[in-house]
C-alpha cells in the first residue's frame, strides 16, 4: 500500500462516445500583455442530437485558470449559472444552437508544462497536442471536433513584433500605445490539438516552392535573431520534402504559406500544427561548425515528418486518442521513406531497426507494454511511444510489402479521397487498404490490438540426395498483462536463398513467404548444398529472430548477402554470440580471448573497397551495453560492462593498422560537405578513432587529442570529445573544459557538453552530473537540458546508473520528484528508467523497488507519473 494521490481514473476505448456537443466553428481573441494573456474564444456551439436530447449538460475540458466572463447568446452569464473547477467547465441547460463566449486569463510566463500558451526565451507560444488546448480556454478538448478556426492577436510592437497563427494572414493594423494586431483564418477544418500561436521577436529567412499545379507557396522559417544563419538546411529540407510528396504519394501542399518557428523550450521533437509548424530548435538549426552528421539527417527527417503530416493527421484525423499510430506511424513510415529515397536505403534502414531493438522491443517486454492501437490510458501523454510511432510504422511497412507499391498507393489515394476532413479510425485504414489491394487483412489486424514481439524460429532440413531444403518457421509471443493468451500474426517474411559463391538463386515467386500459422514449413527444390536462406530481409516484419545458423554462415552471410540489412544483421548475431561467451568466462573467472573467426570476419568487410563506407561503419559498430543487456535475465551489469570493452579493445590490438590505414583514406572528405560520400568517410573515420582510442594507450591518446584540437566540424569534435571523457578524469577535465570555452555561447551545442559527460563511462561519472544540475547553464525547466544531462545518464549511461551502491537510482528518484513539480510530461519520461528493474540481481532490484515506491508516496504525484510507476510496480 501506499500513501499517494488516489488512483487516476482509466479512460478505456471500449467507453468510446461520439461528442455529446459539436463546435463548427471558433474565433479567439489574444489580448498579450506584459505578465498575462486575456484568451477569448467564441463559439458556434450546437447539440449532437443524434445522441443526445435537452437534458444533457453541456460539460468542456479546461484547465487550471480563472475564467472572466461567460456569455451564452448574448447574455451575460453570473458565476452560479455555470460550473467551472480546475478539468471541467459545465452548462446545465443550453438550447439546441448557440454562441458561447469565453474569457480566461492565462499567465504564460509561469506555465512551466509547456503546454497550452507558455513563454520561451521571450517568446510566446503554444502546444495542444495532445490535451493542451484545454490549458487556453473551456473546449471539447478531444480531436473528433472539427472545426474552422479564426485568430486575433493584439501585442506590444516593441516585445512581440511576430504574430502567427495557422491558415493565412488577412489583415493586420496598429493600434494605440504602441501595439499592434494580426487576424488569421484557416479554411480548413482541424482539430483544437493542431492550433497554433507565437508571438515575439524573430528572424526569419524565406523561399518559395512551385506546386505541380502551379500554385506558388511562400515559405518561411523563424528563430531567434543569432541563429538566423543555421535555417539554411531546414528550408532545403522542407523543399525536397514537398517535392518529395507530390512524386511519391501525389500529394500538394494546401495553403499559400508554410511557416516553421524554431524554440528553445519544446517537450517533443516538433508540432505539425497547420501551417504552422513549431520546432524544438535542434531539429531546425544547423551548420557544419555547431552539427553533426546525425544532426543534419534528423533536420531532413523531421522537417519531412512534420510536413507529411498536413494529409497524414491534419487533412485526415484521429476520431480518438487510441488511434494515434494511425497519424503517427503511417507518417514515421512515410518519412523513413522520404530519408530512404534521398539517401542510403540501407544505412537508413539500418539506424530505424536498430532504433526498434534498442528501443521499442524492450518497451514490448516491460510493463507499459500495450499493443499499437492502445486499449486504455491514464494520460495520453503517455503513450507518444516507440510502440505506437515506431512498430506503428512497421505495420505500414507490412502493408506495404503484403500489398505492393502500386496498390498500397492506390489504397493511400482512396482513404483520402474517402475521408478528407474527417476524424477517422484505424479500422477505416485497413479497410481501405483491403479494397485496393484486394487483399484480406483480417488476421493482420491483430497487429495492431496484440501488445509483445513475436519471437520467430527458424530451422532448415537439407536432403543431400533430392536437393530439398526445407524451411519451417514457428512464431511465439509471450503473455503479458494485456492478452493471457496470443493469436498468431500475418508476417511478411521477405525472402532468398543464396549459394556457397554468394550467387542468388531465390525461385521466382518465392521473394516473399507469408506466415499465418504457429509453424509453417515452406520446401525449395533443386537447392545445391551448402545454400543459405536470407530470411526477413530488409527487416520486414518486427519480430525476433531465431536461427540455426552457424559462425562460419553467419560469415558468409555477413560477407555475401545481397540484402544489406541481412549482411548487417549477420555482424550483429557474430557480436552478441561472442560477448555472450566473453560474459560467460567472466562470471566463470576463465581467460578471456576473441574467436578468429570473428576477427578475420571484420577484417575482411574493413578493407572491402566495393562497399559503401557508411554501412561498413554500420556494420562494425558494436552493439551498445544498453542493447547488449536485453539478451539477458538477469542482466550482469558489470560483466556486460566487462565484455563489451574487452572485444573493443581486442578488436583495436589486432587491426591496429587497418584502423590507421581506414583512418587516413577517409580523411581526405571536404570536412564542410554533407554530402553522402563526406558523412560516409567521416562515419569510418570516427569509428576507426573510437576503436583505437579504447586502448587508452599514450600514442592513441595523443592521436585522439590531436583529432579533437584540429576539428573543422561537430562531427569530428564530438566524436574526439566523447573518446576523450573515457580515458582518465584528466583528459576528460581537460577536454571538458577546452570544449566549455570554445561553445559557451551556443545552446545547442552545450547540449552536447552536457550529453557526453553524462555518457561517460568513469568512475566519477554520477558526481559530475550532481555538480552539472547547479551548473548556470542548466536548467530543470528546459526539456534539452534534462534530456542532454539526467536522462542521458539514467537510459544511456548503464555502467554508472546501475552503480551497485544505490546513488545512481537515489539521484535519479530526486529528479523525478523535483521535476514532477515542474513538467509532467518529461518527469514521467524520465521515470521510465525503472521500468525493467525486475530483470536485475537482487541488490539492485531491491535498491530500484525501493525508490519506485518513494516516488509512488508522493501526495503530489502527477498522473503522469503515477501511470509509469504503478505500472513498474505490479
Amino acid at each position: 500500500m501506499y500513501s499517494c494521490m488516489k488512483a487516476p481514473r482509466t479512460i478505456y476505448l471500449k467507453d468510446y462516445t461520439p461528442p455529446a456537443f459539436i463546435v463548427d466553428t471558433i474565433d479567439l481573441t489574444f489580448d498579450i500583455r506584459e505578465d498575462e494573456t486575456m484568451a477569448t474564444s467564441r463559439l458556434h456551439v450546437r447539440r449532437n442530437t443524434d445522441r443526445e436530447d435537452q437534458n444533457t449538460a453541456l460539460v468542456f475540458d479546461k484547465g487550471d485558470y480563472e475564467i472572466l466572463s461567460v456569455i451564452a447568446d448574448g447574455l451575460v452569464l453570473l458565476p452560479g449559472e455555470y460550473r467551472a473547477d480546475d478539468e471541467t467547465f459545465t452548462l446545465a441547460k443550453t438550447p439546441d444552437t448557440f454562441e458561447l463566449e469565453i474569457t480566461t486569463r492565462l499567465k504564460p510566463a509561469e506555465n512551466t508544462s509547456l503546454e497550452g500558451l507558455y513563454v520561451s526565451g521571450g517568446v510566446l507560444v503554444t502546444q495542444c497536442e495532445s490535451q493542451g488546448f484545454r490549458k487556453i480556454t473551456p473546449f471539447p478538448d478531444r480531436p473528433d471536433i472539427m472545426a474552422v478556426y479564426s485568430c486575433t492577436i493584439i501585442a506590444d510592437r516593441t516585445r512581440c513584433p511576430v504574430l502567427l497563427s495557422n491558415g493565412n494572414l488577412v489583415k493586420h493594423g496598429d493600434l494605440e500605445g504602441n501595439r499592434h494586431f494580426v487576424r488569421w483564418e484557416d479554411p480548413f477544418k482541424k482539430p483544437c490539438y493542431l492550433f497554433a500561436l507565437v508571438a515575439g521577436d524573430l528572424a526569419h529567412i524565406r523561399d518559395e516552392f512551385k506546386t505541380r499545379s502551379g500554385r506558388t507557396v511562400e515559405l518561411k522559417i523563424y528563430s531567434e535573431k543569432d541563429n538566423i544563419d543555421k535555417c539554411g538546411h531546414a528550408m532545403t529540407s522542407l523543399k525536397q520534402a514537398m517535392l518529395w510528396d507530390e512524386r511519391r504519394f501525389g500529394l500538394e501542399y494546401d495553403l499559400d504559406l508554410y511557416q516553421i518557428v524554431a524554440i528553445n523550450d519544446f517537450n517533443a521533437g516538433a508540432m505539425e500544427n497547420k501551417g504552422l509548424n513549431i520546432f524544438n530548435s535542434k531539429f531546425v538549426l544547423a551548420d557544419a561548425k555547431t552539427a553533426t552528421d546525425d544532426d543534419f539527417m534528423n533536420v531532413q527527417a523531421v522537417i519531412g515528418h512534420e510536413y507529411f503530416h498536413n494529409w497524414t493527421g491534419n487533412r485526415v484525423t484521429l476520431k480518438n486518442w487510441f488511434q494515434l499510430s494511425l497519424k503517427e506511424g503511417l507518417t514515421v513510415f512515410r518519412d523513413q521513406e522520404f530519408s530512404s529515397d534521398l539517401n542510403s536505403r540501407g544505412v537508413e534502414r539500418i539506424t530505424n531497426v536498430r532504433n526498434l531493438r534498442g528501443s521499442q522491443f524492450p518497451e514490448d517486454a516491460g510493463p507499459m507494454a500495450h499493443p499499437v492501437m492502445p486499449g486504455s490510458y491514464i494520460k495520453m501523454d503517455n503513450f507518444y511511444t516507440m510502440t505506437v510511432y515506431e512498430k506503428g510504422s512497421e505495420l505500414i511497412r507490412m502493408i506495404h510489402q503484403l500489398l505492393g507499391e502500386e496498390n498500397f498507393q492506390n489504397g493511400m489515394g482512396l482513404y483520402f479521397e474517402r475521408f478528407d476532413g474527417k476524424a477517422v479510425t484505424i479500422e477505416d485504414f485497413i479497410g481501405v487498404m483491403e479494397e485496393a489491394g484486394k487483399r484480406d487483412l483480417k488476421q493482420f489486424r491483430w497487429w495492431y490490438s496484440q501488445s509483445g514481439t513475436p519471437v520467430v524460429k527458424i530451422t532448415r532440413h537439407f536432403h543431400e540426395k533430392s536437393g530439398r531444403l526445407e524451411i519451417t518457421f514457428t512464431q511465439k509471443t509471450q503473455p503479458d498483462r494485456n492478452q493471457s493468451e496470443k493469436w498468431s500474426l500475418h508476417i511478411p517474411v521477405a525472402f532468398g536463398i543464396m549459394d556457397k559463391t554468394g550467387k542468388d538463386i531465390t525461385p521466382d515467386g518465392k521473394t516473399l513467404l507469408e506466415l499465418t500459422a504457429e509453424t509453417q514449413t515452406f520446401v525449395f527444390d533443386g537447392i545445391p548444398e551448402k545454400a543459405l536462406p536470407s530470411c526477413f530481409r530488409q527487416f520486414s516484419a518486427p519480430v525476433k529472430i531465431d536461427t540455426d545458423f552457424t559462425d562460419e554462415e553467419l560469415a558468409s552471410l555477413m560477407a555475401h548477402d545481397t540484402d544489406e540489412i541481412n549482411r548487417w544483421d549477420s555482424a550483429q548475431t557474430l557480436f552478441y554470440k561472442e560477448i555472450k561467451r566473453i560474459i560467460k568466462a567472466i562470471q566463470a573467472g576463465e581467460d578471456l580471448s576473441v574467436s578468429e573467426n570473428l576477427i578475420l570476419a571484420f577484417e575482411k568487410t574493413l578493407a572491402d573497397e566495393s562497399l559503401d563506407r557508411f554501412f561498413i561503419s554500420k556494420m562494425l559498430s558494436l552493439p551498445s551495453e544498453i542493447e547488449i543487456k536485453e539478451h539477458f535475465d538477469p542482466v550482469d551489469v558489470d560483466a556486460v560492462h566487462g565484455a563489451r570493452l574487452f572485444l573493443e579493445r581486442e578488436i583495436a590490438k589486432q587491426l591496429r593498422h587497418h584502423f590507421l590505414e581506414a583512418m587516413d583514406l577517409c580523411s581526405k572528405a571536404d570536412p564542410f560537405s554533407i554530402s553522402h560520400g563526406a558523412m560516409a568517410d567521416r562515419s569510418l573515420k570516427n569509428l576507426s578513432l573510437s576503436y583505437l582510442g579504447s586502448l587508452k594507450e599514450q600514442e592513441t591518446t595523443r592521436l585522439v587529442r590531436d583529432h579533437f584540437a584540429s576539428a573543422k566540424n561537430m562531427t569530428d569534435e564530438i566524436a574526439a570529445f566523447k573518446i576523450l571523457a573515457d580515458i582518465d578524469p584528466d583528459t576528460k577535465a581537460n577536454a571538458v573544459e577546452q570544449f566549455y570555452a570554445k561553445w559557451q555561447h551556443d545552446k545547442l551545442v552545450l547540449d552536447k557538453w552536457f550529453m557526453v559527460q553524462a555518457g561517460s563511462s568513469l568512475p566519477d561519472t554520477l558526481d559530475r552530473v550532481k555538480a552539472l544540475v547547479d551548473h548556470p547553464d542548466f536548467s530543470m525547466k528546459n526539456p534539452n537540458k534534462v534530456r542532454a544531462l539526467i536522462h542521458l545518464f539514467a537510459m544511456q549511461n548503464h555502467i554508472r546508473f546501475h552503480g551497485m551502491d544505490g546513488a545512481g537510482y537515489r539521484f535519479i528518484s530526486d529528479q523525478i520528484i523535483g521535476l514532477d513539480q515542474i513538467n509532467h510530461q518529461i518527469a514521467a519520461r524520465l521515470a521510465s528508467c525503472f521500468n525493467h528493474w525486475k530483470k536485475y540481481d537482487g541488490v539492485r532490484k531491491s535498491l530500484m523497488k525501493k525508490e519506485l515506491e518513494r516516488i509512488m508516496n508522493i501526495k503530489s504525484l502527477s498522473k503522469n507519473v503515477y501511470e509509469i510507476v504503478s505500472r513498474a510496480l505490479e
